[in-house]
């Protein structure tokens, strides 16, 4: 067989059925067919008909014509005499679907190139055109087909196209003309074909539409009858957006509004962008002047979006008209969250707090410091269309309270992951109107809360947002508070990290709203805001359902977890301890049981005291840092911190699903963390440079696990580094292996105490297992903390040298394999000796052995029973999130079936307004058919896996 492309098994349909011809005793048939490509690229088609009993499903391949086949998707039609009575039955001997590669495509090449070039001739047309009477010379670019047509049958047949693109022949080629110069007149006011007796041609008789095939020039005529409505809503009428309301030149279609108010969202193209590809379209080759009608483009989208959000606002069917919109009215809600009146029970306040806690309003708040805008324009010049209506709070309160506080000096932080505060009134903010926005989010789902965002024009001081919540519990959550909520009670797994999701969608218009004026970018980024909540919401079916499998999977796990731990505990243990749990929930200046009893020195600590210090040079003005966010110990203190993350990239065969999430979530902190390290550390971009120039020939893409952080201990004695750093990260290495000891003994405490567990208690295979289960999750965090003393030995030695450091060597010694044994071996052995990580200095041994090891079971339940007891609020809080969805859905459409006739118009307005409420009414209640479909096995899966008690 000549070589080509690689062949694949032959897909085959059989079809099992009695020919009518024969009786029904007879024996049926199968209709065995095949078809596909061969390695020559020839199309293969096979049929058979033999009987069934001959034949078993493993000797169909043989079936085949002898050259192996690729099934393609056509099948030839059974014979008909077959069809009747036949009973279908397909067979797919490979599973494996038929995708169109580049090397399928390639030996077609040459076919497609000449048929497109065939397309520039006039083809098979014929010397006539249809109607006969004339020689065809014209042919449309945007019908069906490739008909040639005389002047008068393209006029014709364009009267309700008048848009469409016409070539001409020219006896050699193709030139471009338009329907205006072969003489189409455009007539509004009136049905296409019909005449009207008064026309009035626009100013000049030159009017232009911007459609989604290019600008278009066209000869167009107003209606002048007695009845004709003015020539904005003649133009509207036509759906086309008209630039002014008196004497129009300008409009644009409205698929033309609706094709880039979706593109806008989903790639950010600026609006001149747009334009300039919608003028290329005309002219590619620069030859004639572009129509410039651009300003005039700009101002229908921004009315066209401000009144698409009216009218998804239902302000269109208000009798009070737009005039009378609230603050607020225009923001989409979130139907997951809490609404009293709508989704909601009457008389929730009175709940017990074990129920009234899942109504509670959980957001999240942030700063956005690339959503800049400049000091152009002013509010009399470019005016707010939505002036609060939306997400924006409402701007004159908002800019007389700024104004108000503008002579108040900015506070210096002293918290040196925060220095935008201290640099609002830099350089860097100078000329500008507003050096970003401030937001308030729903923390569950991402949205946009309205009247939540503002300008800011002080760094985050001068922020806030006026919202009145109508729930009475809120859970609030800063971004730069850096606090997890694992340990606080009635919150399930939130994670108050929603914003950063909506930023890194609307950073991309940064750079065209950064220009605009004020009016202009907050009705450009309300829009944005809105297409943003429409999006979540209509994700809400598979998101929901995609976060309560996780949910009930991981109660499930954690729930077994702490029950074998529970085992190996005496009871009376577990109720002192559950007691000081729920006094700390209760009252947060009680111990912390999530915290160990016994002082050490900490890698924490550490960190506090070198933030500490760092403020005191902030305050004192001497403070070396480069960057407005990452001080110089908080740059080795995230590298570091990505050190161990590459250290933990061996997943478990739980952990290999999320494995590639977590590479490529790692690959973007260390991109940007090494942007920031090459402020700090210049000469790292060269020794970076090289390695890449090593590796060039390597065409695997650079793992994070290869990535090369190059902190001051991974550099070479000679090579030139800040001291500073060095100190820090002496210091943080320092205190990271005292923490690693630390932790290695409290894992061999815990350890020795299941094994005692399991000698005395535990009998059978399968709670041998699960408590095996339990002494390898140990044995891992073990591990973990031994890999961890030694990478910060090794990077002690490097800066030993560079600082001149000496004698920490005696408490910090190398740490062998045979290090690492329990205290208590040495009594079984007899003539052992105590392990040297046991007589360290510093470490707590002022409490009996056995005092210790209970605070590391402590420690350990108490974390355990939380993980179990958010996992069970998360589940009861996303059941209600999915029942408030659906409840919230059908209230929006009660409330459009509603809206449909509140208003008095004329019967043609009026049939309008109750479609488009009825349509939108449909469209919540297909919404909530399609959430019902994808939850229907919810309580199913929840029901079976009972709670942990």
């Amino acid at each position: 067989m000549p070589a080509g492309r690689p062949v694949k098994t032959a897909r085959i349909e059989r079809t099992q059925f009695v020919p009518s011809s024969l009786s029904a005793d007879n024996a049926p048939l199968l209709h065995l067919h095949t078809a596909g490509i061969t390695s020559e690229g020839r199309t293969n088609i096979n049929t058979s008909y033999i009987p069934a009993s001959t034949i078993s499903p493993l000797n169909l391949s043989h079936i085949a014509s002898n050259e192996q086949i690729l099934f393609g998707g056509d099948w030839d039609e059974c014979p008909p005499e077959y069809e009747e009575g036949s009973a279908e039955l397909i067979c797919e001997l490979s599973s494996d679907k038929q995708k169109r590669t580049a090397a399928a495509w390639i030996p077609e090449r040459q076919a497609f190139l000449d048929e497109t070039l065939r397309l520039e001739g006039c083809g098979n047309t014929g010397d006539s055109c249809f109607c006969g009477l004339a020689a065809p010379v014209f042919r449309c670019r945007d019908c069906f087909g490739m008909q040639m047509l005389c002047n008068q049958c393209v006029l014709h047949s364009h009267a309700s196209n008048p848009l469409h693109r016409i070539d001409m022949w020219s006896n050699s080629y193709f030139q471009r003309t338009s329907l205006k110069q072969i003489g189409l007149r455009v007539q509004l006011g009136h049905n296409p074909g019909e005449i009207c007796y008064n026309p009035h041609p626009s100013t000049g008789d030159d009017f232009i539409v911007i459609d989604v095939h290019g600008i278009h020039e066209i000869a167009l005529d107003f209606c002048g009858c007695a009845s004709s409505q003015v020539r904005y809503k003649q133009l509207l009428r036509a759906h086309w957006y008209p630039a002014t309301t008196s004497e129009p030149r300008t409009a644009a279609t409205f698929s033309l509004l609706e094709h880039f108010h979706l593109l806008s969202f989903k790639s950010k193209v600026s609006a001149y962008e747009f334009y300039q590809s919608l003028a290329r379209q005309n002219n590619n080759a620069g030859l004639l002047p572009i129509r410039d009608r651009y300003s005039a483009f700009m101002h229908i989208v921004r009315e066209w979006h401000h009144l698409t959000q009216l009218r998804c606002a239902g302000r269109g069917h208000d009798p009070a008209g737009v005039i009378a919109t609230s603050a607020g009215e225009l923001a989409v809600q979130c139907p997951a969250c809490p609404h009293p009146g709508k989704n909601i029970p009457e008389g929730w306040e009175d709940a017990p707090l074990t129920v009234r806690w899942k109504y509670t309003l959980f957001v999240a708040i942030d700063a956005n410091f690339r959503l800049k805008r400049k000091a152009v324009s002013s509010d009399n010049v470019d005016p707010n269309l939505n002036s609060g209506w939306a997400y924006f709070i409402e701007e004159a309160a908002y800019k007389s309270y700024l104004a108000d506080q503008a002579s108040v000096k900015q506070e210096r932080s002293t918290c040196v992951s925060h220095n935008a505060v201290n640099l609002a009134d830099t350089k860097s903010s100078c000329g500008l109107a507003a050096t970003g926005i401030g937001a308030v989010d729903c923390a569950r789902h991402d949205i946009k809360l309205a009247n939540s965002v503002g300008d800011l024009q002080k760094g985050e001081k001068f922020f806030s947002s006026l919202l009145a919540f109508a729930v009475t519990i809120i859970n609030i959550s800063y971004d730069i508070a850096n606090f997890s909520f694992n340990w606080t009670k009635h919150v399930g797994r939130m994670d108050g990290e929603a914003p950063e999701c909506g930023w890194s969608n609307i950073n991309r218009v940064a750079s065209s709203t950064k220009e605009m004026g004020p009016g202009s970018r907050q009705d450009t980024l309300d829009n944005h805001f809105g297409d943003w909540n429409w999006k979540k919401i209509t994700a809400l079916g598979r998101m929901l359902l995609r976060k309560i499998r996780e949910a009930v999977k991981w109660k499930k796990e954690h729930g077994e977890a702490l029950t074998e731990l529970e085992n190996t505990i005496q009871p009376t243990l577990i109720i002192q301890w559950r007691k000081e749990v729920e006094a700390w929930e209760e009252d947060n200046s009680n111990s912390n049981p999530f915290e160990s009893r016994y002082t050490r020195i900490t890698q924490a600590a550490v960190r506090l005291q070198l933030a500490e210090l760092e403020a005191r040079e902030l305050q004192a003005g001497t403070n070396t840092s480069l960057h407005t966010d990452i001080s110089p110990s908080g740059l080795i203190t995230t590298g570091m911190d990505l050190q161990d993350q590459h250290a933990s990239l061996h997943p478990t065969d739980k952990q290999k699903s999320n494995m590639q999430l977590r590479i490529t979530t790692l690959q973007h902190c260390l991109d940007a963390w090494a942007r920031v390290q090459e402020l700090y550390m210049p000469v790292v971009s060269q020794l970076r440079h090289r390695t890449s120039d090593a590796s060039m020939s390597n065409t695997v893409e650079l793992k994070p696990d290869a990535f090369k952080l190059w902190l001051p201990s991974e550099l070479q004695p000679m090579t030139v580094c800040n001291e500073s750093l060095a100190a820090h990260e002496w210091k943080l290495r320092h205190a990271q292996a005292l923490d690693a000891l630390t932790e290695l003994r409290s894992h061999l405490r815990l350890r020795s105490h299941i094994y005692m567990y399991k000698d005395r208690n535990v009998r059978g295979q399968v709670a041998s297992t699960r408590a095996q289960a339990i002494i390898n999750g140990v044995e891992l965090r073990k591990q973990v903390s031994i890999e961890k003393y030694h990478r910060a030995r090794n990077a002690l030695l490097t800066l030993s040298h560079r600082l001149h450091q000496s004698g920490w060597e005696i408490f910090l010694p190398p740490l062998l394999d045979s290090d690492v044994r329990p205290m208590g071996d040495m009594e079984s052995q007899g003539t052992g000796i105590i392990s040297w990580i046991w007589l360290d200095s510093r470490a707590d041994n002022s409490s009996s052995e056995n005092e210790q090891v209970q605070d590391c079971v402590r420690v350990e339940w108490c974390k355990a029973c939380a993980r179990v007891n958010r996992w069970l609020e998360e589940v009861e809080l996303l059941l209600e999130e999915m029942r408030r969805v659906v409840v919230f859905l059908k209230w929006q459409a009660e409330w459009w079936s509603g809206r449909a006739s509140t208003r008095a118009l004329e019967p043609a307005d009026e049939e309008g307004a109750v479609a488009y409420a009825y349509r939108q009414a449909a469209l919540r209640l297909s919404l909530v058919a399609s959430f019902q479909n994808l939850w229907k096995d919810i309580p199913d899966l929840v029901s079976a896996e009972q709670p942990h008690l």
